[in-house]
């Protein structure tokens, strides 16, 4: 036999003497199928789940191709879903009348990862995560191998012939033309179940996994059942072998008989001899027999869930809805149940899951979870007009009234139906958030797992931003070790403080000993941490929240309240450190717009601050540190301005050192010094850390009394400097211009 190797999301084949094409699965799904053969797993009742959900998306698929072809349905009508088992040679069989598989499709479907989630599931179970999670990643399928040791799979497309896919997970499977019984239309998979796992071909074990994952699944889900019934059926009085038992039975009692007569002839009355007499004649004799028959019994009869009323709903058939349309192994966290009347009519459900999906914000993933139906009819699950992309992880249903049942894709995004029904939808998955949000343990799990995309309804929502921001969450510097709302800070705020203050960081310990925070400390401000990269993002649409400004205290313009009697005194310091800020600027050149008095420091000798609107330190970190970032971004880089501390020792010290002599050379090193230092603390990055690392060794060696070598001076050399030994005598005046130029 030949072998064939076809591009790289094809899996290798060869020809077999029977004509069938046999091929090696994928690295990634041999790996898996080893993972889930071997599996020590005792909750492997989930494959027949992952079948069932498999057989009802065909079903959906080829109830949308219909509404546009009209001869889609044309060799199978009736949508639904048959389960078969057969003891005598152990297989279970689930078959679908859905849109079924070509050839191409049960190589690429069922043999690759070219359209699996294989290598998530991987990594998500080596993170820890639980085989019953597999449905999520698109791989259910392979859930089979759980129970069976041979899987075979039948598919009739319209578009092709039918086919056969067979393996017995050793690597290899094999496709070839299947001469069986015509399908019609649809996918028949028989597994043939392991020796221990024969229990699921008991019908109890089949009807209770059904009710129990998929008794909500749209389309009539159909078991093979034998039942065997006792029946009064009247004797036959000719029929030979009863005349003959009838015979041996009264021979057998004779002799017994005719003693019990003699003893009892004395005392017998003729009456009970005359109802005899009367009685026999009319009497018929019937027997008990056994009846087997066999028929098809319906397991999910009740109506779709969203069509009850709520108060009819049991918590446990919300959670059971809820994994049959998320395939989430656990339970939601929340649910909302409306239904909307009046001019437009919809009804529907939305969960929220207690945990976010893996790939969350993934490009390539599905943009929503809402399946929408239209009068029962299942129309679509990927309407990327039905909800905005941060609510993305809501999952449910919707069922419109209105909507026309062949509606295209395209007129579903022109549709104005469709634009109230996604503005109602956003609405009550607000309402959901609060309802969670009046549980503390409840919504911790909610805004630990969903914040970021609250923040990003916050920067991309604009009608609903006041909404959302209700439901932000900050550490503050008086929240200790929980979180505060902006209601609750506002409702913390002073009289006369008109200013929501925040600070932005990239942790809660980084930004609680920021100097910026000093000042507002001291006067009992509270600040609110913003620590997440992505409420850079959102806090510069959320301009206000309750008609107070929100503003970051790393940038110009902090506004603490001062009295006349401070400004005053501020004034009065700004006139005796003039001269100290001109000649930092001179020192420090084009590194800092401006040098100047600062009151938002208490311990601290300097900060470097922002413009107003330019990008923070922490948001021009999270820019420089994008894979595509744009040369423009140098635009919105603010101007840095430094600010000093007045009342600080080495402020003082500087000062003085400066009136009594302008050209002492180690002011310029210790301002250099202080200005890297004030980089770090105000939380932005060197562009040459060695050399401010060569300074701090100096100071290192200064203390420990080891004699410095000017000559080896690195700062020097790389600012172009000679040693000092080699300058020419200058006055100050000239030693001033010189350091200009340096």
């Amino acid at each position: 036999m030949t072998a064939v190797i076809d591009n790289d999301d094809t899996p290798v084949k060869t020809e077999t003497e029977d004509g069938a094409e046999k091929f090696q699965f994928n690295a990634d799904i041999s790996q898996l199928m080893s993972l889930i053969i071997n599996a020590v797993y005792s909750n492997k009742e989930i494959f027949l789940r992952e079948l069932i959900s498999n057989s009802s998306d065909a079903l959906d698929k080829i109830r949308y191709c219909s509404l546009t072809d009209e001869n889609a349905l044309e060799k199978e009508k009736k949508l639904k879903i048959e389960i078969t088992p057969n003891l005598e040679k152990k297989t279970l069989t689930v078959r679908d009348t859905g849109i079924g598989m070509t050839k191409e499709d049960l190589i690429q479907n069922l043999g690759t990862i070219a359209r699996s989630g294989t290598k998530q599931f991987m990594e998500a179970i080596n993170a820890g995560a639980d085989l019953s999670m597999i449905g999520q990643f698109g791989v259910g399928f392979y859930s089979s191998y759980l129970v069976a040791e041979k899987v075979v799979v039948r598919s009739k497309s319209n578009d092709d012939e039918q086919y056969r896919w067979e393996s017995s997970a050793g690597g290899v499977f094999t496709v070839r033309k299947d001469d069986g019984p015509d399908l019609g239309r649809g996918t028949e998979i028989t597994l043939h179940l392991k020796s221990d796992m024969e229990s699921y071909l008991e019908e109890k074990s089949i009807k209770e996994l059904v009710k129990k994952h998929s008794q909500f699944i749209g389309f009539p889900i159909s078991l093979w059942v034998t039942k065997e019934e006792e029946k009064e059926v009247p004797v036959d009085d000719d029929n030979d072998d009863e005349e003959m038992d009838k015979d041996k039975t009264e021979d057998v009692d004779k002799d017994k008989t005719e003693e019990m007569d003699k003893d009892k002839k004395a005392d017998d009355d003729e009456e009970p001899k005359i109802e005899d007499a009367e009685e026999k004649p009319d009497k018929k004799k019937t027997k008990k027999v056994k009846e087997v028959t066999t028929e098809w019994e319906e397991l999910n009869t009740q109506k779709p869930i969203w069509m009850r009323k709520p108060d009819e709903v049991t918590t446990e058939e919300y959670a059971a809805f809820y994994k049959s349309v998320s395939n989430d192994w656990e339970e939601h966290l929340a649910v909302k149940h409306f239904s909307v009347e009046g001019q437009l009519e919809f009804s529907g459900l939305l969960f929220c899951p207690k945990r976010a999906p893996f790939d969350m914000f993934e490009k390539k993933k599905k943009r929503n979870n809402i399946k929408l139906y239209v009068r029962r009819v299942f129309i679509m699950d990927d309407c990327d007009d039905l909800i905005p992309e941060y609510l993305s992880f809501v999952k449910g249903v919707v069922d419109s009234e209105d909507l026309p049942l062949n509606i295209s894709r395209e007129s579903l995004q022109q549709n104005k139906i469709l634009k109230v029904i996604k503005k109602n939808l956003i609405k009550k998955s607000i309402e959901m958030f609060n309802e969670i949000a009046e549980n503390e343990e409840d919504y911790k799990k909610f805004y630990e797992a969903f914040s970021k995309n609250l923040k990003l309804g916050i920067h991309e929502d604009n009608k609903n931003r006041n909404k959302i921001a209700e439901l932000l969450r900050y550490s503050s510097s008086k929240s200790g070790d929980g979180v505060t709302s902006l209601k609750e800070y506002v409702e913390r705020m002073g009289e006369k403080q008109e200013t929501i203050y925040f600070i932005t960081g990239e942790s809660k310990k980084g930004v609680e000993s920021s100097p910026f925070l000093e000042a507002l400390k001291k006067r009992d401000l509270e600040v609110l941490y913003m620590i997440d990269p992505i409420d850079e993002h959102a806090v510069q649409q959320l301009k206000e929240y309750d008609g107070k400004k929100l503003f970051n205290v790393t940038k110009e313009g902090l506004d603490l309240g001062l009295t006349d009697e401070e400004k005053k005194q501020a004034e009065e310091e700004k006139a005796g450190f003039e001269k100290l800020c001109k000649k930092m600027k001179e020192i420090l050149g084009d590194k800092v717009e401006a040098v100047m008095i600062g009151e938002r420091m208490v311990d601290s000798p300097a900060a470097l601050v922002t413009t107003e609107y330019g990008w923070s330190a922490r948001m021009q970190k999270i820019m420089s540190a994008q894979v595509m970032a744009s040369s423009t971004n140098s635009m919105m880089i603010g101007k840095k301005k430094m600010e000093i501390n007045p009342k600080h020792s080495i402020c003082i010290e500087l000062k003085n050192k400066l009136d009594v002599d302008e050209s002492d050379r180690t002011v310029k090193d210790l301002i250099q010094l202080l200005f890297e230092t004030a980089m770090l603390t105000s939380g932005f990055t060197l562009d040459q850390p060695t050399i401010y690392a060569g300074r701090i060794y100096k100071l290192i060696m200064l203390g420990l009394s080891i004699e410095i070598d000017e000559d080896d001076d690195e700062e020097d050399k790389a600012d172009g400097d000679k040693p000092d030994d080699e300058l020419p005598e200058l006055d100050g005046q000239e030693m001033n211009e010189m350091e200009e130029v340096d």
